[in-house]
């Protein structure tokens, strides 16, 4: 059985070993997940892991983010990393660890979550091209299909589009992702 639970510091080194294995021994993620606990843009509460049998499966971090209007800014969040074992996917593992950070960033008051990811996986959890909100992502040179939103407060990206000064909102990832 797995359980899903925040992350603690005991956990820090195995999540690392977790993101290294799922990404093929590159150490991008774990660097990034290493950086964002450190960052201002961190809560505690929305890094997960997955943990089966004494052993970390999995780990997903939730953080923040500015959702940027002309020169109006407003925090939202971001979901990266996200990674599972290899040996351990396939077992709704990083389905739950989602599942777990949107119920957790919902209960804390938050409005949406973004991420960059794969269009054919992440719908299932209610993501979808953020540019059909009117949003737009300058700093990855990514096609819009994975450029995604979740809305937690139902008709937010309604009052954003009718709220907005530009012609389009931009997300704007924090430099923790560019180090």
């Amino acid at each position: 059985m797995v359980q899903i639970r925040t992350e603690t510091k005991a956990d820090i080194d195995a999540v690392r070993e977790v993101h290294l294995a799922a990404f093929g021994g590159k150490e991008d993620e774990s660097r990034l997940a290493d950086r964002i606990r450190e960052s201002v843009g961190f809560v505690p509460e929305l890094s997960l892991v997955a943990e089966s049998d004494g052993r970390i499966e999995g780990h997903m971090l939730i953080s923040k983010a500015e959702l940027v209007d002309g020169q109006d800014a407003q925090e939202t969040l971001v979901l990266a990393p996200i990674g599972v074992r290899p040996e351990a996917q396939g077992r709704g593992i990083g389905g739950a660890l989602i599942r777990e950070g949107i119920r957790r960033a919902e209960q804390l008051g938050y409005k949406l979550i973004f991420l960059i990811g794969h269009p054919s996986y992440y719908p299932r959890f209610g993501f979808k091209p953020a540019v059909k909100g009117g949003l737009v992502l300058m700093q990855f040179d990514v096609p819009d299909d994975v450029f995604m939103v979740l809305e937690l407060a139902e008709g937010e990206l309604d009052r954003l589009a009718a709220a907005r000064k530009e012609k389009y909102g931009e997300l704007k990832y924090p430099q923790t992702f560019f180090a």
